[in-house]
């Protein structure tokens, strides 16, 4: 039995979304240092601003101005900063209800220790010294005891107003694929595919899974399957990936290996894009020290007849 592998693993792409008045207005407003709320129809302030009433539903467009000044409702200390925080140094998480607002916004309260941090202090905007129209033009908040600013009665009206933001997404995690994948991953290292055969109703699954997605019940006899498959189904992808260094157009398609009872995906190769058809028959093509197939290439037999792949489809 191999040892159960694991690793670290990050997912992360670039979210792009566009803006609405209301939210474009509020971190437009964030980029002058004001800050801006929304009004509701009995007399409410949110802030941050939303474009729809919670409690009523009503579309919300009347923006006003509140204080850069506020006072911490509730808290949690930050003992250990990760990566993309506010701060690097130990912080409180905070929500702040600034003056003139009926809600509280979330942000980073910079504090000496949790000793220094009560609910029901008073607080201000540290601004960031670069800022472009995003929450994070908030630096954070700090301690403060003075009195509220003149607020200058701002409408919401700005030239060259922020229209979109891309908000980068992250997940760090430690990935650990089980025994039935480890089992996998350690039969490609020797150019060998292997699935699980389920006691029930006898399919083979690859990758497997440890246990039969059909029928529920555990999957431990191994049955090596391919090296040549069919191909089922599949896209062809004009968009080139980041740092992957395939020229576009390629194929990416679902294959069912010689053996199994589910198609697994990769990489069409050898063959014009344009060529590629369901039903063609491919073999894996690996590369010097390459832990699994880089692409499959046309065998040369002839297609595989539909009866026989229809149900992996």
């Amino acid at each position: 039995m191999p040892e159960v592998l694991k690793a670290p693993l990050v997912v992360e792409f670039p979210f792009t979304r566009s803006l609405g008045p209301v939210q474009s207005a509020f971190l437009t407003g964030l980029r002058e240092r004001v800050v801006l709320g929304v009004r509701t129809s009995d007399g409410r302030t949110l802030v941050p601003p939303v474009e729809y009433d919670p409690v009523t539903a009503e579309e919300l467009r009347d923006l006003v101005e509140v204080a850069p000044t506020g006072t911490v409702t509730t808290w949690a200390w930050n003992h250990a900063p990760r990566r993309g925080q506010p701060l690097d140094t130990p912080f409180a998480w905070a929500l702040v209800r600034l003056d003139g607002a009926d809600t509280a916004l979330l942000h980073a309260l910079d504090a000496p220790g949790p000793d220094t941090v009560r609910t029901g202090m008073r607080v201000r905007i540290r601004w960031a010294g670069e800022r472009t129209g995003a929450i994070t033009d908030i630096a954070c908040f700090e301690p403060y005891n003075g009195a509220a600013p003149r607020l200058t009665g701002h409408d919401g009206h700005f030239d060259h107003a922020v229209t979109g933001i891309v908000a980068p997404a992250r997940l760090d995690y430690t990935y650990s694929p089980g025994r039935a994948q480890s089992a996998y991953i350690d039969a490609l290292s020797g150019h060998r595919t292997v699935g699980e055969r389920c006691p029930a109703c006898r399919k083979v699954y690859v990758p497997p899974r440890g246990a039969c997605p059909t029928c529920g019940v555990a999957t431990a006899e191994q049955v090596e399957v391919g090296p040549r498959g069919t191909v089922t189904t599949f896209c062809i992808v004009n968009i080139k990936a980041k740092n992957l260094d395939i020229e576009v157009p390629y194929v990416y398609a679902h294959i069912a290996l010689d053996g199994a009872d589910l198609a697994l995906h990769g990489r069409i190769g050898g063959i014009p894009y344009n060529q590629v058809r369901m039903g063609l028959r491919v073999e894996p093509v690996w590369t010097a020290g390459g832990r699994y197939p880089d692409h499959y290439r046309p065998t040369g037999e002839p297609d595989a007849d539909y009866e026989t792949y229809k149900e992996l489809l």
